[in-house]
């Protein structure tokens, strides 16, 4: 496992981040989930990622007992606050920053987050009061360092004008060989202001590993059969694309790996990335998503990748 600077948080963390949405605490029994975790510290995983409204605090409870009895410093715990716990409880007002610090802090058996994020920018709070009662947070001594996921540019640019407080260390977007709306600008801004990318879905919902194929159903059992975790696959469930996908099993046998690992090896190639969360199942899930942690392959091959999805109209 090969490890990155963390922004300007002096902060290392694994290539590999193990994430829990739609997994740990929900969707995967308690004995896997402890497998893939305890899989995860063998492969040499250091970065543990995870949010309130997952499970509404179930995986967070899991991680807090999974975790338990390891040396705190042995790992790096990421959550994040901002979508509905309850019908009044949400967004990142001064109050709910507080509130929900503290239920995360009680769930995950710990008194410190790592990193604390905001998992959308909240319209409806000023973005001072915001950053102000991250600050406190981060003074208190219960956060280290703060980041946000899916922040526009813009709102991006506001948090860093702001003066006097606690300044973001990461973004977290959805970032893909299929998904690259962040390279124009987020990139670019983050990487001048000293914040890496933590990039989720890495993988394309699973469709980055080959498993569908144009002109067949989704396999049983994968996340494009289950309502409860399709909410972004419709996007890329084209026969079009599903074709041009297949079109990069070669390269990646040419490169002497999986699919996944080839999706994941192009991610980590890009500037200001940090880590790619992976979600797991399966320990075996983790094992196979570390290898591409390190990968040496010809820049030529991940050039004629993006030929290939980038001739696919989108």
């Amino acid at each position: 496992m090969k490890y990155r600077d963390l922004g300007d948080s002096g902060i290392s963390v694994s290539e590999i981040c193990l994430g829990s949405w739609l997994t740990y605490g929900v969707g995967v029994d308690t004995s896997a989930a402890e497998a893939c975790i305890a899989r995860a510290f063998d492969e040499g995983i250091n970065f543990i990622d995870t949010a309130n409204i997952y499970g509404k605090g179930a995986a967070e409870t899991f991680l807090g007992h999974a975790l338990k009895g390891r040396a705190r410093d042995s790992y790096v715990l990421a959550t994040k606050l901002f979508w509905p716990m309850t019908d009044t409880d949400k967004g990142l007002s001064r109050a709910q920053i507080e509130k929900q610090l503290n239920a995360s802090l009680t769930r995950l058996k710990t008194d410190y987050i790592d990193l604390y994020q905001c998992h959308r920018y909240d319209p409806e709070t000023p973005l001072q009061e915001t950053m102000e009662a991250l600050t406190r947070a981060a003074d208190s001594g219960k956060v280290r360092h703060i980041g946000f996921s899916e922040w526009s540019p813009q709102n991006i640019r506001d948090a860093l004008a702001i003066s006097g407080v606690t300044k973001f260390v990461s973004s977290q977007p959805q970032y893909s060989l299929l998904w690259r709306q962040i390279e124009k600008e987020v990139i670019p801004l983050c990487a001048a202001n000293g914040i890496s990318q933590i990039v989720w879905s890495p993988l394309a919902q699973g469709f980055l590993t080959g498993k569908y194929h144009p002109g067949s159903p989704p396999p049983a059992g994968s996340r494009a059969t289950n309502d409860a975790m399709n909410t972004f696959t419709g996007a890329f469930m084209r026969d079009d694309l599903l074709t041009a996908i297949q079109q990069l099993r070669p390269l990646a046998d040419e490169a002497g790996c999986t699919m996944a690992q080839f999706a994941l090896a192009w991610v980590l190639r890009q500037p200001n990335v940090a880590s790619a969360i992976v979600g797991a199942s399966r320990p075996e899930q983790v094992s196979d998503n570390t290898k591409a942690s390190g990968l040496t392959i010809d820049p030529a091959l991940f050039a004629k990748a993006e030929a290939i999805i980038g001739a696919v109209p989108r």
